[in-house]
């Protein structure tokens, strides 16, 4: 398995799938704005070029002849707190801007022009690189601004962080999983084939890529992901959608729950757990719900385990905050 970076407990809070987007950029001469936030991973072709020059899987501005810099600003599709960003100049070599700093802030706007305050200071580069770098900041934002000094091009901007929704008024039924809501996969024993990220992002798996999937178990045991919900409440209904896995969903799963006041605290060893769903048969490629659950209080972490091992497209938690509806 390759090794995990600092920040693999935090969601991409660029990714545009949850609706983020770049805005603006001062100049993208000679590779587009969007790409930036481009979801695959970064190639490069050689020999691909185009009217502008040399293609490259990033965003990338012309060489400054004047007094200034470059900058881009990405708005968020959900407001989130920002634990951490990967600058990342894959590929990038003669052509890498050798600082960059980043600002954040709260607006309704596209494009912001007041309102920034800076989050990460100028920062050396390297071509062909990835920078983590960490942010100590508890505030949620709606917007980052990326500044590069002085021109060049950046393969890659992951923003990792959490969401922060506000239940405040809300009546119904709210999934504690969805990404959009605050849920976050932030830990498994096994992501070989397909990340824990992918288990409560928006809609169906759109192939079997799109989901959670472990390595083939040779050994005794069974897989297992554990999910930080949103806000803490009461799990009443649940959905696990073993979308286009065939030949290797699991075939059994359990769901457990726990109240921690940490993540560090949610472990797969923790006695605190109490269960949800007993061990309960799958089916290949289908939608799974669960309504007659076992009586629980209220929980911030549930532990999904899949025996032995296999593929899980999407999991839904659904209840109300705090407490257990009448």
């Amino acid at each position: 398995m390759a090794q995990r970076h600092p920040f693999h407990q935090w969601i991409q809070l660029e990714q545009p799938r949850l609706g983020t987007s770049v805005t603006f950029a001062t100049d993208e001469f000679f590779a587009a704005k969007e790409r930036i936030i481009d979801s695959a991973t970064p190639v490069f072709i050689e020999g691909k070029y185009d009217d502008h020059g040399k293609w490259m899987d990033g965003w990338e501005s012309r060489r400054k002849r004047v007094e200034g810099h470059d900058f881009c600003v990405i708005r968020f599709g959900v407001p989130g707190i920002i634990r951490g960003f990967d600058i990342d100049t894959s590929y990038f070599t003669g052509n890498y801007p050798p600082e960059a700093s980043i600002e954040a802030c709260v607006s309704d706007e596209d494009v912001p022009q007041e309102g920034w305050v800076e989050i990460l200071p100028k920062t050396n580069l390297s071509g062909d690189s990835h920078h983590l770098l960490a942010i100590d900041d508890e505030r949620v934002w709606t917007h980052v601004r990326l500044h590069i000094y002085p021109d060049g091009g950046i393969a890659r901007l992951r923003i990792y962080g959490q969401v922060r929704a506000d239940f405040s008024g809300v009546d119904g039924y709210v999934d504690f999983a969805a990404i959009e809501n605050g849920g976050r996969a932030i830990a498994c024993s096994d992501e070989h084939f397909g990340s824990m990220h992918n288990l409560n992002v928006h809609g169906r798996g759109v192939n079997m890529g799109d989901g959670w999937e472990t390595a083939r178990r040779r050994g005794p045991g069974n897989d297992w992901v554990i999910i930080a919900l949103a806000e803490a409440g009461v799990i009443e209904r649940v959905e696990v959608d073993t979308a286009h896995f065939k030949g290797n969903y699991p075939d059994r799963v359990s769901l457990d729950v726990g109240y921690f006041e940490s993540d560090e605290q949610a472990t797969n060893d923790s006695p605190r757990w109490k269960p949800l769903l007993p061990k309960t048969r799958l089916k290949m490629d289908q939608q799974h719900y669960f309504e007659d659950l076992l009586e629980t209080e209220p929980a911030t972490h549930v532990r999904m385990s899949i025996y032995p091992d296999g593929g899980v497209s999407r999991l839904r938690l659904f209840g109300r905050v705090g407490k257990r509806s009448s």
